[in-house]
């Protein structure tokens, strides 16, 4: 399920034997007459279900996590509250887990030629 997420999210396709890249038949990148990426396909819910996926199986309370989107001054921002013993699960050693969670969004926001942020809620 979070490989499917994530190959949906940066658009992963099946390699052929040639390792070239192909779509399969459920590919929504075919009735856009395109081959390969499937762009324009993720949308800003995926990306808030896969981070909420995500801060949900590193806290200790998933029951309390709740992932949101705002619009601030033409940014939009998924904004990730939970219980404050879990922020620090969030954010991770030096901050890597969410500079990777961050870089994940970003990377798949790029695929829809937008710019979304991921903030952890004091």
């Amino acid at each position: 399920m979070l490989f499917e997420a994530i190959r949906k999210l940066f658009g992963g396709g099946k390699k052929d034997a040639g390792g070239s890249e192909k779509c399969d038949s459920a590919c929504s990148c075919r009735s856009a007459g395109k081959k390969g990426a499937g762009a324009g396909t993720v949308k800003l819910t995926d990306l808030e279900d896969f981070v909420s996926y995500v801060v949900k199986n590193l806290v200790d309370a998933p029951e309390e996590v709740k992932v949101e989107t705002v619009m601030e001054n033409n940014a939009k921002i998924i904004r990730i509250s939970c219980r404050k013993d879990d922020t620090g699960k969030i954010i991770g050693k030096k901050g890597k887990t969410i500079i990777a969670l961050r870089a994940l969004v970003a990377g798949a926001a790029g695929r829809m030629q937008d710019r979304v942020s991921v903030e952890v809620a004091d």
